[in-house]
């Protein structure tokens, strides 16, 4: 299993403001449900409200929640959506659905998720927009000497940003 980040951050590191995207970039979120679609995701409960009461489709939700049992939600078999308490429960229930949806398992946010992950993250899409933002929620700054970046794209509209893909380094 690959577990692997997929964030959308300013140059000061933030990813969201008030629940949402401070930004609006359609090939950022082109690229984004493209990466996902057929996946599992794994994200906290914040963030899965974000999507404003539905199931992103075609993807397992995996939700982080600090009281699961309090949680339900009608699930679709194309977009199951299951609550833990937990990154490590979150990465044990994945386990065995990776051979049928796909052994890159995406953790999606926020920023507490992306911070508990990262001891454990494998491989980071960054989209690194070149830009300073105000917001109340950030990305953990990617350790230079854990990961090595090894791709990138530049685009230039709406707004200057790079597609940048980091890997972790072997030992």
């Amino acid at each position: 299993m690959i577990l692997t980040h997929v964030v959308a951050c300013s140059e000061n590191h933030v990813i969201g403001t008030q629940g949402g995207l401070p930004w609006d970039l359609p090939e950022d979120m082109k690229f984004f449900r493209d990466t996902t679609k057929g996946h599992i995701m794994i994200m906290g409960r914040k963030t899965f409200d974000s999507f404003n009461g539905r199931a992103l489709p075609h993807r397992y939700h995996i939700v982080i929640t600090r009281d699961p049992s309090k949680h339900s939600f009608p699930s679709k078999e194309s977009s199951p959506v299951v609550f833990v308490a937990s990154i490590e429960e979150a990465v044990e229930h994945a386990k065995p659905l990776t051979a049928k949806w796909g052994d890159e398992v995406f953790i999606i946010g926020g920023g507490e998720i992306y911070k508990q992950a990262m001891p454990i993250t494998d491989k980071i899409y960054l989209t690194l927009i070149h830009r300073e933002f105000p917001g109340d929620t950030y990305y953990p700054q990617i350790d230079q000497k854990i990961f090595t970046q090894t791709a990138r794209r530049d685009v230039q509209e709406p707004i200057p940003f790079s597609f940048l893909t980091f890997e972790k380094k072997r030992q």
